[in-house]
């Protein structure tokens, strides 16, 4: 679904909560999909930088006559587009891009473990600092998700949770946030056979295994994929337009206009007015 950017939208009394279409009367939501990285997690903040700089390098060392700028712009597109989706589609571009420069690529498989070792060797420390109880889940959480899961939890909503990020490292990052609670085995995540997962297919096991239609789910994520993918299943789609890097309650501009786009139902730049997003989605104080 694209949605003009520039509709007009109106916000939820005096809170961040922007309202770009309003949520249909009696529509109560029974189950909620999270995504996880940049909708409740901060540990892999950074990630975006990281993947761009490694495929400009890599196409770099082809010998195309391209400007690093250039380069830069081409490979952000199609990050950027992809995000969202299980990290492999962004290598499979990679490797699409290095061969139409005429170089020899490794397998798309290949690039994203050359990744994950970038990633993870510039974000051990946080997840080291949260293993030996120095740093707070609170955090590098988004703010206001143990209070979202807390109180959807004590309403009676089934929590899922699915990211593009590889299960193991999912399971082990929920675990260090402390949100296990929430989620219990439903927890999805990326797999090298990843033919095999997708976000679409998450939502469409949820409403055969529940019986449900898609009215009765609410997606919650920062990535046009999630968004899309609930909004096409007729759920309601709450857009995290999340500023990583500094969550001060004011949305990421480009995020917002992008996930606006995907046709987001609401956007939030975080949980931090989670009592008035709950009474919004339940109709209740």
């Amino acid at each position: 679904m694209i949605t003009d950017e520039n509709t007009k939208s109106t916000f939820l009394e005096d809170s961040t909560i922007e309202i770009i279409r309003a949520l249909p009367k009696g529509q109560a939501a029974h189950y909620a999909l999270f995504d996880f990285d940049g909708t409740l997690s901060l540990i892999r903040e950074g990630w975006s930088k990281i993947m761009e700089t490694m495929m400009v390098t890599i196409l770099r060392e082809i010998g195309t006559n391209e400007t690093d700028q250039e380069l830069g712009h081409i490979v952000s597109s199609f990050v950027t587009e992809l995000t969202g989706k299980q990290t492999i589609y962004q290598m499979i571009r990679l490797v699409e891009e290095v061969e139409k420069r005429g170089g020899s690529s490794l397998s798309p498989l290949e690039y994203k473990h050359q990744y994950l070792e970038l990633l993870l060797a510039k974000i051990q420390h946080r997840r080291d600092r949260l293993q030996t109880n120095k740093a707070s889940p609170n955090e590098y959480l988004v703010p206001g998700s143990f209070e979202i899961l807390t109180i959807l939890q004590e309403k009676g909503v089934k929590l899922y949770l699915a990211s593009g990020t590889d299960l193991e490292y999912v399971r082990e990052e929920v675990h260090l946030l402390g949100l296990n609670e929430f989620f219990g085995d439903c927890i999805y995540g990326a797999l090298d056979s990843y033919q095999n997962y997708s976000k679409k297919m998450i939502i469409d096991q949820i409403l055969g295994k529940e019986q449900i239609n898609g009215s009765h789910l609410v997606g919650f994520g920062d990535g046009y994929v999630e968004v899309s993918e609930v909004k096409a299943c007729g759920g309601i789609a709450i857009a995290l337009a999340t500023d990583e890097a500094n969550p001060n309650g004011l949305p990421d501009p480009w995020k917002r206009k992008r996930l606006i786009r995907a046709g987001a139902d609401l956007v939030i730049p975080d949980f931090r007015d989670w009592k008035l997003l709950v009474r919004n989605l339940f109709g209740s104080s």
